[in-house]
């Protein structure tokens, strides 16, 4: 038996149209069976998963109506997706693992993550989120709520925000308890809900955190055997998009690190996975990048992209 942390991406549980809150659990029911086999195989497992999308398009749900009613700061927007997430995701996870004669207990956390207040990152917006954009479109939403938009990989204009560096999750005793009980806790949705460490307590922030680096974190604190990092392909490509495009079963630390020192890796997409995935090897956990549907395949070694240390 072995202790996994999975990040799903905040896309599994999207449909092509953004969809509507019915569509959020069709997109589940369809995404998450392959998780099943590895319940069934004894691994314990730990759910993250990220926000991107919906946290962006929270922020314009905002933006329309503070005509109406005063907006939610980002970090309440961050807190209100991982709360609808992880209930999507505790729901449709519970209702398989019944139908399948597994146990079914699922918990969603809300979950705090502590962040520096001297993080440069809060200097400089990177992290995308939201709906994509035409150039004219996304210039207008700028001029009219103060955003800061980027051109995204060629596939239209996005927001950024602030997305600093997680320190330590709050909540990873709560996690751990649950691990230990036999249940799957849904954590750190979106990175988690950033917040500093005040004279007189917690207080958020307006940011995002990447959820994978914040998956990495909790796996620390849980001393998970390996993270799991899904998205939509089974490998790591370089070359992505090109002639040169060649897929990789491995990577090694160093060359994940001259990989995105070169720029291979695009920081919205990518790029986080890579670096989080060799920062858990560095320290001595397993990981790989694959695809939600071979996930199963990637824990026995025969798909996805292993990172693995350098060699002596």
């Amino acid at each position: 038996m072995t202790r996994l942390v999975v990040a799903i991406g905040g896309n599994a549980l999207r449909t092509d149209d953004g969809g509507s809150a019915t569509e959020w659990f069709d997109a589940l029911t369809r995404s998450l069976p392959p998780l099943l086999d590895l319940v069934a195989a004894g691994h314990r497992l730990v759910l993250t998963h990220g926000n991107g999308p919906q946290v962006g398009e929270e922020l314009l749900r905002m933006e329309i109506a503070k005509l109406v009613i005063p907006a939610l700061t980002l970090d309440l927007c961050v807190a209100e997706t991982q709360g609808s997430m992880g209930f999507a995701i505790q729901q449709v996870l519970g209702n398989l693992l019944r139908r399948r004669g597994l146990p079914d207990r699922v918990a969603a956390l809300v979950c705090q993550v502590v962040v520096d207040p001297a993080d440069p990152a809060f200097a400089r917006p990177t992290k995308p989120i939201g709906t994509f954009y035409r150039e004219a479109q996304a210039a207008r939403l700028a001029k009219e709520s103060g955003w800061q938009v980027v051109e995204d990989a060629g596939r239209g204009w996005r927001r950024v925000v602030p997305s600093p560096r997680p320190v330590r999750v709050v909540e990873a005793p709560l996690v751990r308890a649950l691990v230990d009980a036999g249940a799957i806790p849904v954590a750190v949705g979106g990175g988690g809900i950033p917040v500093v460490e005040t004279p007189g307590g917690l207080r958020g922030v307006e940011a995002v955190i990447e959820k994978d680096f914040a998956s990495v974190v909790l796996a620390q604190a849980l001393g998970a055997d390996a993270v799991l990092f899904l998205t939509g392909v089974e490998r790591v490509a370089v070359g992505w998009g090109t002639p040169r495009q060649r897929f990789l079963s491995r990577l090694t630390i160093r060359e994940a690190q001259q990989l995105l020192a070169a720029g291979e890796f695009p920081p919205g997409s990518m790029g986080p996975k890579v670096e989080a995935a060799a920062e858990f090897v560095e320290a001595g956990g397993r990981a790989v990048i694959t695809s939600l549907d071979r996930v199963a395949e990637a824990v026995a070694g025969r798909a996805g992209t292993a990172i693995v240390r350098d060699a002596p």
